[in-house]
């Protein structure tokens, strides 16, 4: 059910705690806020020296306001803060919104400070926004507890940075976008970013949940908190390209960045992904249109080549695609267009805008109606007759009329349909391209954004979820090579068969319970082939003895582990890892394995646990995943016990939170199995 916020978001009152008439302190823009909505709430202000401010008569305490306050926004400086939240509590508020700084951030005596209010918070059974933050904002139940003034509309954002808010305010006013809520989210010592996800998920009024956050706490808390939210959640997240603070220690960590974990977080939990605050506004805007499409085949239709040509580029680039039309497509757009139009697609109406605007919205409705086609991206001069009433080629008025009049005929055409139709115009802010976003018809001045915008509309590819970590299982022992081999062994992963020896005898008394030809591996190597601690193919006892010796010499092992050596013909190595990620907990990655695994690169991510339907569709992803279905006479490998195989190697990492690193590589899979060759463990 999640927290209960209510308080917060829709408080019986409210009062402002170090509410100012100095324009220069943070209490006197909340105040100048807080009294605008004076009329649903009562709103007390309180300075200690009484007075008034903004004309409004201050109480020097909360005490002295002699009623219950249900909400105190707390805006003293750090020496007075916890007299300040103190005081909130005993008189019965339910919620504090802590705009104070000079706590966690500071370093290590801060974040005691911190801990300390957040707990007595807890203890009176209310909840607390802060400290370090800058305020919330509901504009569903009139609630303005922050510098600025948002404008209304479906958005809910939870930030970290309050100018991004300000800055996203000015994108989206031209795509008829606003804010449901606002929420500063500070140092998250008490309401956590999982928590207010979850709230806006309950919320009527929100139709979107957009996110600005730089440090996640428990990420994966956020990832199951959004999958389960049931509404569009778009996250905007800073230094995902720097490495993992942690000293890697295996392939596996090697390949991992931050940037890899967030990305998987964020698929499999159905987050949108963006960079910048304009892709996360034309990502909101694609939403907003509330238009779904199953299949990625976009028809673009331009009135300009060049045009048609880069809009193409930009949809592909975007991971969708621009088909060919089939005949009868082509013919049904022949009776609407003249001889030199182009109707492949793109759809080139070759100057016939000029003459017949209303040719802009045939054509849309030809495409919308074809059964080959999911999508339709409309990019060019579109606008560009009404935002000039001289328009293109001298046409005046008439060609301005037409424009307007085609830009009515195809939002209504749009209002019939569930397809996306996005646009990409010269003029994004004519009168005709404003009738079309007043519509909810997406309208953008750059081609790559519309590109992005219909990406953001494809929900076709099903959304794995994240699988709930298994119960800890007793921490192991032993977690070197024979170790984790065993521990592996006992959770139903197959390996061949193997003795660990520490003298001739040993090597000779195992090199008897099972024939050659055999492996030798050094044991006290994490990275044994690297530094020549693995010997091959050793034909019989005598070049198992040799190459004992031999490596003994060398490398100064007390220990060696004698294996049967597996057949590899036929078969493809991979590599499945499991890293623990501070945030994010442990996460997967498959890949194409063996000593290439570094060079190659081919890897896929994702949460971990890995149910094996979903490894099965990271293997597929996979660069070369045509080589798992056999190549130049090479036979088809088991692709099924190899996801099988990812599911247990997965399961069992989850379930030991002792192991920061568990790779095994390769895992040779074959036409009749997989059978894991090697393995390593890394201790937390």
């Amino acid at each position: 059910m999640g927290r209960d916020l209510s308080a917060l978001f829709d408080p019986v009152s409210v009062a402002v705690v170090g509410a100012s008439d100095d324009p220069a302190k943070y209490g006197h823009a909340i105040a100048a806020q807080a009294v605008r909505a004076d009329g649903r709430r009562p709103v007390h202000l309180v300075n200690r020296r009484g007075g008034t401010v903004l004309g409004r008569a201050t109480a020097p305490t909360l005490s002295a306001i002699g009623e219950p306050v249900d909400l105190a926004v707390v805006c003293v400086p750090a020496a007075g803060f916890e007299a300040a939240v103190d005081e909130a509590l005993e008189c019965g508020a339910r919620a504090i919104v802590a705009i104070t700084a000079g706590f966690a951030e500071t370093g290590a005596a801060g974040r005691a400070r911190q801990q300390a209010v957040a707990e007595r918070v807890r203890a009176a059974g209310a909840v607390m926004v802060g400290p370090n933050c800058l305020g919330i904002a509901d504009n569903s139940t009139d609630l303005h507890l922050a510098s600025d003034t948002f404008a209304p509309g479906g958005i809910a954002l939870l930030s970290q940075s309050g100018n991004l808010a300000l800055e996203l305010q000015l994108r989206f006013a031209p795509h008829g976008l606003g804010f449901s809520r606002f929420v500063s989210l500070g140092n998250q010592a008490d309401v956590t970013l999982v928590d207010l996800l979850a709230d806006c998920a309950r919320h009527d009024g929100t139709r979107a949940v957009a996110v600005y956050a730089e440090d996640f706490a428990d990420g994966r808390a956020f990832a199951e908190a959004a999958a389960s939210a049931g509404k569009p959640v778009v996250l905007l997240t800073a230094g995902r390209g720097a490495a993992s603070a942690r000293s890697a220690q295996s392939h596996t960590g090697a390949l991992t960045t931050s940037a890899d974990v967030v990305t998987a977080a964020c698929r499999d939990a159905g987050v949108e992904l963006v960079a910048t605050p304009r892709e996360l506004t034309v990502v909101l805007a694609a939403l907003h249109g509330a238009r779904r499409t199953a299949g990625r085949r976009v028809a673009v239709l331009t009135d300009g080549g060049g045009h048609g040509v880069l809009a193409a580029d930009a949809v592909e680039a975007a991971g969708l695609a621009v088909p060919e039309l089939g005949a009868p497509a082509r013919e049904r757009l022949r009776e609407v267009l003249w001889e030199q139009s182009a109707v492949a697609n793109p759809v080139d109406l070759a100057g016939m805008g000029e003459q017949d605007p209303g040719s802009y919205a045939a054509t849309v409705a030809e495409l919308l109606a074809a059964d080959e086609i999911d999508a339709v991206l409309m990019t060019g001069y579109f606008g560009g007759y009404a935002a000039s009433e001289g328009g293109l080629g001298g046409g005046g008025t008439a060609l301005a009329d037409g424009e307007r009049e085609a830009a009515r005929l195809i939002a209504a055409r749009q209002r019939t349909v569930a397809k996306p139709l996005v646009v990409q115009s010269m003029y994004p802010h004519s009168p005709s391209c404003r009738a079309l976003a007043a519509a909810g018809i997406p309208v953008f001045d750059a081609t790559e954004d519309a590109a992005r915008a219909l990406a953001a509309s494809v929900d076709g590819v099903a959304v794995p979820g994240v699988v709930p970590l298994p119960r800890p299982a007793a921490p192991l022992d032993e977690t070197g090579y024979m170790g984790i081999r065993a521990a592996l062994e006992a959770a139903g992963l197959a390996f061949p068969a193997a003795r660990e020896i520490h003298d001739e005898s040993e090597l000779l008394a195992a090199a008897a319970e099972f024939p050659g030809p055999y492996v030798l591996k050094a044991l006290h190597l994490l990275h044994k082939s690297d530094a020549g601690g693995v010997a091959l193919g050793l034909a019989g006892r005598d070049e198992l003895l040799a190459a004992f010796r031999e490596m003994r010499a060398r490398l100064g092992a007390t220990a060696h582990s004698v294996e049967a050596m597996a057949d590899v013909s036929g078969g493809i190595e991979l590599i499945v890892g499991v890293q623990r990620d501070p945030r994010f907990g442990p996460v997967a990655m498959v890949g194409l394995g063996g000593v290439l695994a570094e060079s190659l690169r081919d890897v896929a991510f994702t949460l971990a646990p890995v149910t094996a339907e979903r490894a099965l569709r990271l293997l597929r992803g996979l660069r070369t995943a045509a080589l798992l279905d056999g190549v130049r006479g090479r036979p088809a490998v088991d692709v099924g016990a190899a996801a099988e195989a990812v599911e247990t190697i997965t399961a069992f990492a989850a379930a030991h939170p002792e192991i920061a690193e568990l790779e095994v590589n390769p895992l040779l899979v074959g036409p009749h199995g997989a059978l894991a060759l090697d393995a390593r463990a890394v201790r937390d």
